[in-house]
């Protein structure tokens, strides 16, 4: 049994497909597996970091802008979609795969196109409740699209067949319980505060964040775990300028990126975030409480549907952007963590809403498709 997947990008992209290969692995211990990502991705560190061997294609998204320079750049960008499909075929046609599966990003659209035209059998696993272009496209002549939410059906074709499967987890999560994590990271009792932005970071996260968190290096009263993200590679100096010195700190863990999620959530007692599918996936999964904080910047607002999914069942506390300041950040955290009834009542209500069986039920739909075949 031979599996190709391609998806990158970002983290939400990438996770999905390395649990799936996880998932598949521990079913099929003979089944190989590759996968394709984009040159200079995040995917080139993740997927090594997990096990498993991938290949390169070059491509990037058009700019919807009609300035001289977007539109030049978007001439490139033709130019760079055939190149890819071209690599994308000679990949396939070298490791001539039974399945080719796609989890989202400019990477899956030249990679899947390529082994719908070739004839390969194809299944696609959409994350959100509104799907992205890719998916949307490649749905046409997908044998499954697997859907994380019952509310994604409407953004596709009418005649594209689904099903239900939730969102994937990575094989560690859930596997560590809270002070075993805690031994691991070198925590001790004090509350742990667990923020990010996702892999490319979030500014307004970083800003909110930097004064609570120099507070605690001042005052020692929370232990924090805080990722900045590809871009804010500026936060430990604004830290510092606001009173302390994360390197110093021994309660402050500041970092770029965050690779050990599994043991991170399970130490925390409350997690700040951004709404991405996979992160609320893994905080139901982990029964975490958290205080979500919604990108505005995605199509159709989905990340605030994901976010309210979970305040409606009484699972989490939501600040838009637009109404985020220090204080508000402050003060909400400060009344979550000295109310243990209430963050207890958030976790199990997160905790009821997680489906736990998705990488089974994944794994059912992608034997089926290579048992027909």
């Amino acid at each position: 049994m031979k599996i190709l997947l391609a998806g990158g990008g970002t983290a939400g992209h990438i996770n999905p497909a390395i649990a799936i290969a996880q998932a598949m692995k521990e079913r099929n211990p003979k089944a190989e597996i590759l996968f394709v990502g984009n040159e200079g991705g995040l995917e080139q560190r993740l997927v090594p970091d997990a096990g498993f061997p991938i290949k390169s294609v070059s491509i990037r998204g058009f700019k919807r802008s009609l300035s001289p320079k977007a539109i030049a750049e978007n001439i490139g960008t033709v130019f760079k979609a055939v190149s890819a499909s071209g690599a994308a075929k000679k990949i396939i046609r070298d490791f001539a795969p039974d399945i080719c599966v796609g989890t989202g990003g400019y990477v899956s659209g030249p990679v899947i196109r390529a082994a719908q035209k070739m004839g390969i059998p194809t299944a696609v696993h959409e994350q959100n409740a509104f799907p992205g272009v890719t998916n949307k496209m490649l749905s046409k002549k997908a044998k499954m699209v697997m859907l994380a939410m019952d509310a994604a059906k409407k953004h596709f074709p009418e005649n594209t067949s689904f099903t239900l499967t939730g969102n994937p987890v990575r094989a560690q999560m859930g596997k560590t319980d809270k002070e075993s994590a805690r031994r691991a990271l070198g925590l001790d009792q004090r509350p742990v505060v667990l923020s990010f932005g996702g892999s490319m970071g979030a500014r307004k996260i970083n800003e909110n964040m930097a004064s609570l968190i120099a507070r605690s290096g001042k005052d020692g009263k929370y232990q924090h775990i805080h990722a900045y993200g590809k871009y804010g590679l500026w936060f430990p100096d604004l830290v510092r300028e606001k009173g302390a010195d994360p390197e110093k700190c021994q309660n402050l863990d500041v970092r770029e990126y965050i690779d050990n999620m599994d043991l991170c959530l399970a130490a925390a007692d409350l997690v700040v975030c951004r709404c991405g599918a996979i992160t609320l996936t893994e905080i139901q999964i982990m029964g975490k409480p958290s205080v979500l904080i919604p990108s505005p910047y995605v199509a159709e607002n989905h990340q605030y549907h994901n976010a309210m999914a979970l305040v409606n069942e009484q699972a989490a506390s939501v600040i838009e952007e637009k109404d985020l300041t220090e204080e508000r950040l402050i003060s909400e955290i400060d009344r979550l963590l000295s109310d243990p009834e209430l963050l207890s009542r958030y976790a199990h209500n997160a905790e009821k809403m997680a489906i736990v069986d998705a990488n089974e039920r994944i794994c059912r739909v992608l034997e089926q498709i290579l048992k027909e075949k």
